[in-house]
């Protein structure tokens, strides 16, 4: 079995690492060319294949993004101008499915990265609901089998006012409710497939966390 995005994961990592032993603006347009033709075009198209697949499978609007290579500089003392990991989305209703290609990593995710206040108080109101809480975390048991795992909660305290000794306190300190998941070297030569396969298990917390949020 082939794929046409077999080449996308080596290819990138050779860039990025090659680009991240000389991070200026004169290495990376001079080689500009080989950015968009080995990272970039292959990239959109998976954004686009993928894109397809999702719509077959949930009413929920999908829009994809490729997130740039340029770094922000302003307020950060790096001022190295180019980040060394390539990054994809498919956003899907109000929640998200990430795809990160980097030397160190080659990662795909599910889930909300940073819920904005009016998220922040439905989620929180979901979880400590005994229905709504316990289903969510019912549904996202599978994940762990599977292979995904989720960050520590950001906040330390079960915040106001609900108790602290809530039977759902490691949900109720979350301001973010994602999952990750290596992609072993032995799924690189079939990207788009590990993806889908890794969409189709993700998909179903996404489109709780649609209902939640």
């Amino acid at each position: 079995m082939t794929d046409s995005f077999a080449a996308l994961i080596p290819d990138a990592r050779c860039f990025l690492n090659d680009l991240s032993q000389t991070n200026t603006r004169a290495w990376f347009t001079t080689h500009k060319a080989r950015y968009d033709g080995t990272l970039k075009r292959p990239a959109i198209l998976l954004l686009d294949h993928l894109s397809a697949q999702l719509a077959r499978k949930t009413a929920l609007p999908i829009r994809t993004k490729l997130f740039r290579p340029h770094r922000d500089v302003r307020f950060s003392k790096d001022k190295t101008p180019y980040t060394t990991h390539l990054h994809m989305l498919w956003q899907v209703g109000s929640a998200g499915l990430f795809f990160g290609i980097a030397p160190e990593y080659v990662r795909l995710g599910g889930g909300v990265m940073a819920m904005d206040k009016d998220q922040l108080t439905r989620w929180r109101d979901a979880m400590a609901n005994d229905r709504k809480g316990a289903g969510f975390r019912q549904l996202c048991a599978p994940l762990a089998d599977q292979g995904f795992s989720v960050d520590h909660p950001e906040l330390k305290r079960v915040p106001a006012p609900f108790p602290k000794d809530h039977p759902r306190e490691n949900l109720l300190r979350r301001k973010s409710m994602t999952f990750w998941r290596d992609m072993p070297a032995q799924e690189w030569p079939l990207p788009s497939a590990a993806l889908d396969r890794g969409f189709d298990q993700l998909l179903p917390m996404v489109e709780r966390l649609n209902l939640l949020l």
